[in-house]
């Protein structure tokens, strides 16, 4: 199987299954002397740790990371950096009925018709568990983005038909993570609470957006043709589970107005050029222009549901599947440290290629 690494410079590895005995990293690429903080790393796992609340998934796992190589006395040495965590509450015995059975919005039948064979515990690879240790390399990343005085801040701004409509600007964006929903804004954080426990009592589940913004890039991170900024972000995040679209800026609302109304003009302040407005989401041509980097994901509703659906196993035979186990009614609260870290890695790596462009 190809397609588990990601990056140029800075690249990332991960391994491992839902249901095994552990996941992990290795990163490669992560410059000498910087400061590696285990706290910070643990702080953004535990954001994206299952069991913190009733909606979501109960699986309790410690997710401690442990740093195999690559760190001496706290700091990168800048050889490969290898990142393990263990699967301690693992109950692979869940999904023994499910051995022969394609769920429905599932990987089961993909994966299997593609490779010929396929993990059954928890969809193994194509499992979110396998995100946990793109949380932890991001983490990585971002320490390293932080020296360069770039912060990333992802909240929820949907779920399902309930959209936070306030502007970024005017919200503390950090306090995402003090709601159990992941937004920033305490009314509309309830209304979204008791939207996701209304669906869960309907043995159903939700999807919604997460806006991520980026403070602090640039001007002049990013590679065209087939290297842009913006597609380098948008193969990341689509990488993630559920996710299904993903829009920079204006995204498609920019398809319903004008040039006048959409063209982003400069002006110059104090000697630097600045974009005075940003539908762009702070890249233009591919590359960064120095604005706020504005990104918006959507996610689809969690395909495992205890509600029963019609499916088929193996042989064609049709059955009547209600999906057991420990998951999520809506899982955007979860993916908010994974779309930071994605991003996070994506950045780290055109920060490290931007040095290499000119003299």
């Amino acid at each position: 199987m190809s397609g588990n690494s990601i990056g140029s410079l800075f690249r990332v590895t991960t391994w491992g299954e839902s249901h095994g005995p552990a996941i992990g990293a290795v990163i490669d690429g992560c410059p000498a002397g910087l400061t590696i903080d285990p706290v910070f790393i643990a702080q953004q796992l535990a954001r994206r740790r299952p069991g913190q609340s009733d909606l979501a998934s109960p699986r309790q796992e410690l997710d401690e990371c442990a740093v195999l190589s690559g760190v001496f006395e706290g700091v990168s040495l800048g050889t490969p950096i290898s990142l393990l965590i263990n699967n301690t509450n693992q109950r692979p015995v869940d999904y023994e009925h499910l051995r022969d059975v394609y769920r429905p919005s599932h990987a089961d039948y993909t994966y299997e018709a593609r490779y010929g064979i396929r993990d059954h515990r928890g969809g193994g690879r194509s499992s979110a568990r396998e995100t946990a240790a793109r949380v932890a390399a991001g983490a990585v990343a971002q320490l390293f983005l932080r020296t360069l005085t770039v912060q990333i801040h992802a909240f929820v701004s949907r779920i399902g038909a309930i959209t936070l409509d306030v502007p970024y600007q005017d919200l503390d964006m950090r306090t995402a993570a003090d709601s159990v929903v992941g937004c920033p804004h305490p009314a509309t954080a309830q209304r979204m609470a008791d939207h996701i426990a209304e669906v869960k009592e309907e043995a159903d589940s939700l999807g919604g957006i997460i806006r991520c913004v980026v403070q602090g890039v640039p001007a002049g991170w990013g590679d065209p043709v087939f290297d842009r900024l913006e597609a380098d972000l948008g193969k990341a995040i689509l990488s993630i589970n559920a996710v299904k679209g993903v829009s920079f800026g204006a995204g498609f609302e920019a398809a319903r107005g004008k040039g006048s109304e959409y063209n982003d003009t400069y002006s110059m302040i104090d000697g630097k050029v600045i974009s005075v407005t940003n539908h762009s989401g702070g890249i233009q041509g591919g590359i960064s222009n120095g604005t706020d980097l504005i990104m918006d994901v959507a996610f689809k509703p969690v395909s495992s549901i205890p509600r029963k659906q019609n499916t088929i196993d193996r042989q064609g035979n049709p059955i009547e599947l209600a999906i057991g186990g420990r998951h999520d009614p809506c899982v955007v609260p979860r993916a908010l440290p994974i779309v930071e870290a994605m991003t996070a890695l994506v950045l780290a790596d055109h920060a490290l290629r931007a040095r290499t462009a000119r003299i």
